[in-house]
């Protein structure tokens, strides 16, 4: 196979050659990322669908209803994973696509910092999960679906993931994707991107009203983030240099 693959491999060309054909495709890559923003933006605009039934969960501190889920945020993205009784690999092992997920899961704490909660579901029991999240060394809160929320979301078996907000008292579904469009899923970004709030920065086409803040300021350390603070003042200064570097190496305006 090695041999094969030597023998149809693209041509070998020079640093400036080579440096020409990246350009030419950053063309179309940096299309697809204006795409990719506007169709975020359509998601910000999607109408919501009000959940009003009550759930509820079993957690490791016990019974959970849907809004305790949200552990006190506005947005709430929960994933369905396959982790059952009939799964390959049970009850040692979740679904191998649905683990590959968990694995690429970045530091909630950023999301955290947009003001949403992500969880994962599963119909395991939380005996099951805690043995499981210990041996894979993941620590996302994982709760057990007790009755038809997974299937009255588009996820009565397999895997998908659906995104909520409140509004008040009142909760919405805001978003789903499965199939394939999980297998895009575990940054923060492409978790913010499928929320109804979005990324909340200003450079976003949102609804008027919807929070925004400047790019870069709020990030942080995963755990330096305090609620409510300020960005500080000395990461500001940085963050506003380096950007005008890049914009200027680019080109960009």
């Amino acid at each position: 196979m090695r041999d094969d693959m030597l023998k149809t491999r693209p041509p070998v060309v020079s640093p400036q050659q080579w440096e020409e054909a990246r350009q030419q495709l950053l063309v179309q890559e940096k299309a697809m990322t204006r795409a990719r923003d506007a169709l975020a933006a359509e998601r910000r605009r999607m109408p919501w669908q009000a959940v009003e039934k009550p759930y509820v969960f079993d957690g490791p501190e016990g019974k959970a209803s849907l809004p305790e889920l949200f552990a006190g945020r506005r947005q709430l993205i929960v994933y369905r994973a396959f982790f059952e009784p009939g799964v390959f690999g049970w009850p040692d092992q979740a679904c191998r696509g649905c683990s590959m997920v968990a694995d690429q899961i970045a530091h909630l704490s950023h999301l955290n910092a947009r003001d949403t909660t992500l969880i994962f579901i599963s119909r395991g029991t939380q005996a099951d999960i805690a043995r499981l999240k210990a041996r894979m060394g993941w620590t996302m809160p994982w709760y057990t679906v007790t009755d038809d929320f997974d299937a009255d979301f588009g996820v009565g078996e397999w895997h998908g993931t659906n995104a909520f907000i409140r509004d008040g008292d009142a909760i919405f579904r805001s978003y789903f994707i499965n199939s394939r469009g999980d297998e895009a899923m575990g940054s923060t970004w492409s978790y913010l991107d499928i929320t109804a709030l979005g990324r909340q920065e200003v450079w976003e086409e949102s609804p008027e009203g919807f929070p925004q803040s400047a790019p870069y300021k709020w990030w942080n350390w995963h755990d330096s983030y305090t609620p409510d603070a300020p960005p500080d003042k000395t990461w500001v200064a940085v963050s506003d240099a380096g950007e005008a570097t890049f914009r200027t190496e680019s080109g960009e305006s």
